[in-house]
C-alpha cells in the first residue's frame, strides 16, 4: 500500500523552473545570477522555485581540488546562506543544486529551503560520468519535505533515469518532484523529437501521477554542451510549461494543485497506480 498522506493540507501553488547558464569557477557571479532569477520568479508570483544542478559552482571541473574549492557546507555555506535569506525575505521555497562539502567528503547536492529556513538536503544518488572522480554517492536516500502546499521530493539529473527514484518519492507521499539537472546530448537523438530527458520526465510523471519540475542549464562549458529544454510536467505526464529553449536562459512558470496529483492516482474503479504495484511478481 502506498504511503499517501491524505491529511496533509494542500492548496494551489505557482512553481517556477529557472533555466540559467552558470560558469565553472565563477562562484560569486553564479550566486548573483541565482539571486536575480529567484527575485524575478518571486516578483511574478512563484512560491516554489527550482534551480539547476551545481548552479553555484558550475559543472565541468578540471580536478577534485577545483571542485572542493567551489564547494561549501549546507549548514553555513555561502550558497545556502544566500538562498535562505532570499527565501525568508520573499516568502518562497527554493530547491537548488550546489557542490556540498561535508568534512572531507564532497557531494553533488540540492538544498531545500523555505521561508522559515533550511528544511533539508538531498545528495545525488546516481553519479554520472566524471562526477565519480569528484563526488561520493548520496547517502541520504530520497527524503521528502512537507510544505503547506503538499509534499516535495528531490532528485538530481541522472537519478531521473531510475524509475525507483520517482516511485520511492511518490510512495513517501510526494506530489511534486523537483529535479535540478544538467542534461547533456544523448547519442542518436533525433533533433526533430523531444529530448530523451523530456520523454523520461513525462513518462515518470504519468506513471506515478506526480508533478515534476526539471530545471536544466544551458551553454557550453569546457567543451561540454548542455541542452536546456527544462520543463514542468503535470501529473498526467504532459507538459504544463515548456520545454524551454535549448540554448537561452529562461524562467518557466505554472500554476499547479498538488492535491490533484494525489487524487488522480486512482485511475478508475479498479486501478490506483501506486497500489497496483506487484513487487512479488518482479523478483
Amino acid at each position: 500500500m502506498s504511503e499517501i498522506k491524505d491529511s496533509l493540507p494542500v492548496s494551489p501553488v505557482k512553481v517556477a523552473c529557472c533555466q540559467l547558464a552558470p560558469k565553472v569557477g565563477y562562484k560569486q557571479n553564479n550566486l548573483d545570477k541565482t539571486a536575480d532569477f529567484i527575485l524575478r520568479a518571486a516578483k511574478d508570483g512563484a512560491q516554489i522555485i527550482v534551480l539547476p544542478e551545481l548552479c553555484s559552482s558550475g559543472y565541468v571541473f578540471e580536478s577534485r581540488a577545483e571542485a572542493a574549492s567551489l564547494a561549501d557546507a549546507y549548514d553555513d555555506g555561502e550558497t545556502t546562506t544566500l538562498w535562505q535569506g532570499l527565501a525568508k525575505d520573499l516568502g518562497v521555497y527554493i530547491v537548488g543544486g550546489f557542490a556540498e562539502r561535508s568534512a572531507a567528503t564532497l557531494f553533488n547536492s540540492a538544498a531545500v529551503i523555505g521561508p522559515r529556513g533550511r528544511m533539508g538536503l538531498f545528495r545525488k544518488v546516481h553519479l554520472w560520468g566524471d562526477e565519480n572522480l569528484f563526488f561520493s554517492p548520496g547517502d541520504l536516500g530520497f527524503p521528502v519535505f512537507a510544505t503547506e502546499f503538499g509534499t516535495i521530493g528531490v532528485g538530481i539529473c541522472y537519478d531521473g533515469w531510475f524509475p525507483e527514484f520517482y516511485r520511492t518519492c511518490a510512495r513517501k507521499g510526494a506530489e511534486l518532484i523537483c529535479v535540478p539537472t544538467n542534461w547533456v546530448p544523448i547519442p542518436g537523438q533525433d533533433p526533430k523529437r523531444e529530448a530523451m530527458a523530456n520523454i523520461l520526465t513525462m513518462a515518470s510523471a504519468h506513471s506515478n501521477s506526480i508533478y515534476i519540475v526539471a530545471a536544466d542549464r544551458v551553454g557550453m562549458e569546457r567543451g561540454q554542451l548542455f541542452i536546456g529544454q527544462s520543463l514542468i510536467t503535470g501529473y498526467t505526464g504532459w507538459p504544463v510549461a515548456g520545454p524551454a529553449s535549448p540554448n537561452e536562459e529562461q524562467i518557466l512558470m505554472a500554476d499547479i494543485d498538488m492535491a490533484s496529483a494525489r487524487k488522480a492516482r486512482r485511475w478508475n474503479d479498479f486501478n490506483e497506480v501506486l497500489r497496483d504495484c506487484r513487487p512479488d511478481a518482479y523478483r
